[in-house]
């Protein structure tokens, strides 16, 4: 392999970063993992899609989970069309479901 097909490997190859709830996650960060601006960010906090964990000075801090329920908003939104109001809603029932099913569960064990 030559250094052509070295850099066209490192191109072509995907970058993942391993996150769990403790970590916390910078406006910036959000934006950059979810390809969306900033302002999208914001409306989402403001519709009650994403919610902020932590203010360090002027910078929002939001959980690791959060980028999971952007992630779907995002998807919601782009599938189905539906307005970030109708999202938020939407996720709340999904979360209350899953939680439910995993009660049901271990009810069962």
């Amino acid at each position: 392999m030559n250094s052509t097909d070295i850099n066209a490997a490192d191109e072509n190859s995907l970058a993942a970063e391993v996150l769990d709830e403790r970590s916390l996650l910078t406006v910036d960060e959000l934006c950059r993992l979810c390809a969306v601006e900033r302002t999208y960010i914001v409306e989402m906090v403001e519709e009650g899609v994403l919610s902020v964990v932590e203010v360090e000075s002027t910078e929002w801090r939001f959980a690791g989970a959060s980028l999971r329920r952007a992630r779907i908003a995002l998807r919601l939104q782009r599938d189905l069309e539906i307005n970030l109001p109708g999202v938020a809603l939407a996720l709340d029932l999904l979360e209350q479901l899953e939680l439910l099913r995993r009660q049901l569960n271990l009810g069962r064990a």
